[in-house]
């Protein structure tokens, strides 16, 4: 097979989880998760699954928006899971969804989802070519579609800053 030819991987091949217990320097006076530490833990967590599926080191490009949807406290448990849901040559967006569990009072709650743009490169700093991702369910099927439509949004808010420079 030819060096320029890149076998395409399973979303499942980059399904990645991690688990945080919050402790109380992760939280705020109030004893609520710092937005900042959340948000470090999903770059954490979108790039388990990104060295994943490019099997090299990559580097976040982009992170959209992320509603913070229900607060978390210092004892729970914070759950991330990430995937890799499109790739786009050197470029991959990686859906976390992250989830609070009290394992105490036994409940769990959607708290935040996130998209991540990540760039695969060399030692040097080279972006590299990804492999394909193969999207094997529907719901798969429907964050590869849907990362394509943010793609062509992303791309589009760009060019209209370029211009407005």
């Amino acid at each position: 097979m030819p060096d320029d030819v890149l076998t395409p991987r399973p979303v499942r091949d980059s399904q990645s989880e991690m688990a945080e217990i919050v402790l109380p320097n992760d939280a705020n006076p109030l004893g609520a998760l710092l937005g900042g530490r959340l948000m470090h833990w999903i770059d954490l967590a979108g790039a388990m699954a990104a060295h994943r599926h490019s099997r090299n080191f990559v580097v976040t490009a982009s992170v959209d928006h992320i509603d913070f949807l229900v607060p978390v406290r210092v004892g729970d448990l914070v759950i991330l899971r990430s995937s890799v849901n499109r790739v786009f040559q050197t470029s991959m967006e990686v859906g976390v969804k992250v989830f609070v569990e009290n394992y105490i009072a036994d409940t769990a709650h959607h708290v935040a989802s996130a998209h991540l743009t990540f760039v695969a490169i060399d030692s040097a700093g080279k972006r590299l070519r990804i492999p394909p991702v193969i999207p094997e369910t529907e719901e798969q099927q429907q964050r590869y579609d849907d990362a394509g439509r943010r793609r062509e949004i992303r791309r589009s808010e760009l060019e209209r800053r370029r211009k407005n420079r």
